[in-house]
């Protein structure tokens, strides 16, 4: 057989006729020059245009690159400013800041920490190491894992020294005096923004002004060098309340005292300064403590005094009695015939708790005729009377600078009828905040002027408005005063020894929907001046749905006016005005009630 193949053949044959393999006609392939040229020309405008934009970049434009390192490197820590404290008037701390920290993870760092570290710390953070590890199981590079640590437990936790774990710096609200002040201090939220009361009202004041600083990071967190300051922080400015702490915890302990005596759903008492207008204290019942707001219910967290409204009952006597005197149409000696008891308007019966006959408008007062004051009520237009509620505040928004103040009710007199401007006369018919029935009696412990209320301690008093003239106070005084310590008065139990004291009880039904509640509930309550020589505190007390030990307000509400003044007079060293220490204090049976 043949060895070789055709290619061996024709080189043989190529090679006898002279020609080489390389010039081979079948090896040999004809490409056009100008196809060489651009490929050329590409490769060299490529790399032309590579070196421009490194040009570009590295040296006469490099901001993108530059930004974009930061971006990865430099980071803006922000640097907390403290907020401002709250005092009461004597400069007793109410609330102030601690310094604490929050503790952040890189999650991926973190997670590639022992099980025994990762279980330790979720140990110190009060979670399950189940609820830590899902709160690493997350896409992105920065997580919180719990806010407002306390320093201490901080130091445990810096000891397990876990990558990628770090902290920073914020504050933590305290309440030294807890429970007792939290309707009127308030509290705050974990970012330090005012919640409630005057941690909301004087957000603006008490947070200041954040700072910060510009650091570069590893990929750890570490911060490893400060690039510079950008702003320094500025502290929030303190805030002095009007607040007395003495006078408070006082109020505080003797609501709490009445609710749970009466079996009540809810009490609130209100002390004003009558030359201020300063609210001495805002005490409710039932409450919460701020420093640990777990589990709480809507019942802790209303503030009564200014958000509830409620009907007044024979509390508002005295605004009906005084538009009557301040008119000329009588006179506390003026007799009016109250009959056996029972009246009726337009077929609409209205009675008294028994029968009184003739009386004067004097005894009408301290009695508290529902009666006598109707018939009082229908001698004068119902634009009057209207005027009068407004004027003292009732029916209108408040403008004292407290979050969730309440405007009441008062409905327009065109649409009154006789039995409603009756009913309204005494009480019912018109809702009113304790708050606001309160500096309505400003009228007659001042010189028949009203002035405006605060929440922080004022430098001078302010400027009164005449609603009534100084006589008709003058006049009202002594009748509130019969209250107290007349023959008949409703108010026995709010006499306080060594000193002279006026006020009036009321007692309401519930209303509740719209309507008054079934089976009745009842709202007893109380608002009293002392001393009567020259009044120096209004206290305005409500008991909400007694239920046992009696529920008319000379019995659920005027003791607890009585133990609230007595020991606010003698924290103020206010001199007795009275040579009388012993007075009867069994509760009349006449107190009043729709």
């Amino acid at each position: 057989m043949k060895r070789g193949g055709n290619g061996v053949t024709g080189s043989r044959v190529a090679a006898s006729k002279g020609v080489s393999f390389s010039k081979s006609p079948v090896l040999a392939v004809s490409l056009p020059t100008w196809r060489s040229r651009v490929v050329l020309f590409v490769l060299f405008a490529s790399f032309a245009a590579l070196a421009a934009r490194a040009l570009w970049l590295q040296g006469i434009s490099n901001e993108f690159l530059q930004k974009q390192g930061k971006n990865r490197y430099e980071r803006t820590i922000e640097l907390p400013a403290t907020r401002g404290k709250i005092m009461d008037r004597n400069g007793q701390v109410l609330a102030s800041s601690l310094p604490v920290k929050a503790v952040w993870a890189i999650p991926e760092e973190v997670l590639k920490s022992p099980a025994e570290k990762l279980n330790k710390l979720a140990g110190l953070l009060g979670m399950s190491e189940a609820d830590l590890r899902k709160k690493l199981d997350s896409p992105r590079t920065f997580v919180y894992l719990k806010r407002q640590v306390e320093m201490d437990i901080i130091a445990e936790i810096e000891k397990l020294k876990i990558d990628g774990l770090d902290t920073r710096k914020e504050y933590k609200r305290f309440y030294p005096q807890g429970e007792v002040v939290t309707h009127l201090v308030g509290f705050t939220n974990v970012e330090d923004a005012g919640q409630d009361a005057m941690e909301l009202a004087q957000q603006k004041n008490l947070v200041g002004t954040t700072g910060s600083r510009q650091v570069i990071r590893d990929r750890l967190g570490n911060i490893v060098e400060d690039v510079g300051m950008y702003k320094m922080p500025h502290d929030g400015k303190d805030i002095t309340l009007s607040v007395d702490s003495k006078i408070q915890y006082i109020a505080f302990t003797q609501v709490k005292n009445a609710v749970e005596k009466f079996k009540a759903k809810a009490g609130a008492a209100v002390v004003l300064d009558v030359k201020t207008g300063e609210v001495l204290a805002l005490a409710n019942w039932p409450t919460y403590d701020p420093n640990d707001r777990k589990k709480l219910t809507g019942a802790q967290l209303r503030n009564r005094v200014i958000t509830d409204t409620f009907e007044p009952g024979s509390t508002l006597k005295p605004f009906t009695v005084a538009l009557a005197l301040d008119s000329g149409r009588v006179k506390p000696g003026t007799l009016i015939d109250t009959g056996n008891g029972r009246y009726v308007i337009n077929g609409a019966p209205i009675s008294d708790t028994k029968p009184h006959h003739i009386i004067s408008v004097a005894e009408i007062i301290k009695t508290s005729s529902n009666i006598g004051t109707a018939k009082m009520a229908l001698s004068m237009p119902a634009q009057e009377m209207w005027e009068m509620f407004t004027e003292v505040g009732f029916g209108q928004q408040p403008k004292f600078g407290f979050p969730g103040a309440v405007a009441g009710r008062v409905r327009p007199y065109k649409s009154w009828r006789p039995i409603e401007q009756a009913t309204m006369s005494y009480g019912n018919g018109i809702s009113v905040s304790l708050l606001q029935l309160a500096r309505g009696y400003m009228i007659f412990a001042r010189n028949g002027d009203i002035i405006p209320l605060s929440f922080q301690k004022l430098t001078e008093p302010p400027v009164g408005r005449q609603v009534i003239k100084p006589q008709t106070a003058r006049q009202m005084r002594e009748m509130l005063e019969s209250v107290v310590v007349g023959e008949g008065g409703t108010a026995k139990q709010a006499h306080v020894p060594g000193y002279r004291v006026g006020g009036k009880t009321g007692t309401a039904y519930k209303v509740e929907n719209g309507r008054y509640a079934i089976p009745r509930k009842y709202i007893g309550s109380f608002v009293g001046m002392v001393p009567m020589s020259d009044p120096r505190f209004i206290i305005a007390v409500m008991i909400d749905e007694p239920t046992a030990n009696g529920h008319f307000g000379g019995i659920v509400a005027a003791p607890t006016f009585a133990a609230v003044a007595s020991n606010a007079l003698r924290a103020l060293n206010v001199p007795p005005d009275s040579t009388v220490t012993d007075i009867v204090t069994t509760a009349s049976s006449d107190d009043e009630v729709m």
